[in-house]
C-alpha cells in the first residue's frame, strides 16, 4: 500500500509495533496478513519464531514498523532464555505493544503472566484476540467475558481478529495507527521487511524442517548461509543465485531423520525452500543442503553467538 496522503500534507503516523505473547499464538501469521505479504515463516509448532523480525506496512496515513518477537515461555536451555530476554527487550524499544490472546482456548497462567509484565510499562497497549474464527459463535461471548476478566485491572482495547483469514485486521490497523505518535516515513512505501536477505533466506530453509519433520528434530535445528553467489547465464539460460546452507542438528539421529531414506527428506526441504527463496529474490534459485551435527549447540554461548543469537543482536 503506497502512502499518499502524506504528501498533500495531512498527518501521517509512525512507529515501532512489538507483537507479544505465548509460543504458537500467531503472531508471525498476523505480521504476515497485516502486511500482506510473507515476511516472518510460520509452523503449527511452538516456539517458531527466533529472531525479532521487522516488518513494514505503510497505508495512506501511516507506517506502522512491526516487530515480531519469540513467544514467552519458561525456558530450558540457554536459547530459550535468549529469546525469551529478546522479546522481553523489544517491549522498552518500541512505540506501542500488540498483545495476542489465543480466543479459542482459555485464558492460562503464561497469559496472566504477560499482562502483568505489560502492565508495568508505561506503553499504549492493544489486545488481540486472535484465531477468532475458530471460536464457536455460541461460545463467543463466554470467551470475550474469560479474557474480558482477565484484562479487568487495565483499560486496554480488545480486538476480535483471526491472522488467518483476515478477520478484523482493517480495524485492528485503523487502532494502531490512530496510538500511534505523528511522524514522517521510516521505509520507502513498497517495503516489507529490511531484514537480510541471508537471514530471510535461513528462515525459509527451517520453516521448510519444521513443516516437513515432527518428533525431536523441529526445536533442534539451525541454519546457516555459508555462501551466496550470482551464477552468471550460459547460453541461453538464465543466470541464477547459488545458496549454500547447512542444517544443524543436535544428533545423528536427527541427521538421519532431515536426510531420509536416500536423500529423500533433504530433497523435499530443499525444494521447497528453493520456491520460497525464488519469490524473496524473484529470480532461478540454485540451493545446496549440507546436515551437520553439534551437539548440544542450544546450550554454548559461542555457538549461539556464531548463529546470531547473542544477547546485543536479538
Amino acid at each position: 500500500m503506497v502512502a499518499t496522503k502524506a504528501d498533500q500534507g495531512s498527518t501521517f503516523r509512525s512507529g515501532f509495533v512489538a507483537l507479544i505473547g505465548r509460543p504458537n499464538v500467531g503472531k508471525s501469521t498476523l505480521v504476515n496478513q497485516l502486511v500482506g505479504d510473507k515476511v516472518a515463516i510460520t509452523s503449527p509448532v511452538a516456539q517458531t519464531t527466533r529472531n525479532r523480525l521487522r516488518a513494514i506496512l505503510t497505508t495512506e496515513t501511516a507506517q506502522l514498523i512491526l516487530v515480531d518477537t519469540p513467544g514467552i515461555h519458561k525456558p530450558h536451555h540457554l536459547l530459550g532464555e535468549r529469546l525469551v530476554q529478546s522479546a522481553r527487550a523489544a517491549i522498552g524499544e518500541v512505540d506501542q505493544v500488540l498483545l495476542l490472546l489465543e480466543g479459542c482456548e482459555q485464558p492460562g497462567k503464561g497469559d496472566a503472566f504477560i499482562v502483568n509484565l505489560l502492565q508495568q510499562q508505561r506503553l499504549p497497549v492493544q489486545v488481540v484476540l486472535n484465531k477468532w474464527d475458530r471460536v464457536p459463535v455460541e461460545t463467543r461471548p463466554e470467551a470475550d467475558a474469560a479474557y474480558r476478566e482477565l484484562l479487568s485491572t487495565t483499560n486496554w482495547p480488545l480486538h476480535h481478529c483471526s491472522a488467518l483469514s483476515g478477520e478484523g485486521c482493517p480495524d485492528l490497523v485503523e487502532a494502531i495507527s490512530a496510538q500511534m505518535p505523528e511522524g514522517p516515513q521510516l521505509y520507502p512505501p513498497d517495503m516489507v521487511s529490511d531484514q537480510p536477505e541471508r537471514l530471510l533466506m535461513a528462515e525459509l530453509i527451517r520453516e521448510q524442517v519444521l513443516t516437513h519433520t515432527r518428533e525431536e528434530v523441529p526445536h533442534s535445528v539451525a541454519v546457516q548461509i555459508e555462501r551466496v553467489e550470482d551464477m552468471p547465464a550460459k547460453g541461453q539460460g538464465k543466470s541464477r543465485t547459488a545458496v549454500l546452507a547447512t542444517v544443524l542438528v543436535e544428533r545423528k539421529s536427527q541427521k538421519g531423520i532431515l536426510i531420509g531414506k536416500g536423500g529423500a527428506m533433504l530433497k523435499t526441504i530443499g525444494q521447497g525452500a528453493r520456491l520460497q527463496m525464488q519469490t524473496l529474490i524473484d529470480g532461478p534459485v540454485y540451493l545446496e543442503l549440507f546436515v551437520k551435527v553439534v551437539p548440544n549447540w542450544r546450550t554454548s554461548a559461542a555457538k549461539l553467538n556464531e548463529l546470531g543469537y547473542s544477547d546485543d543482536r536479538m
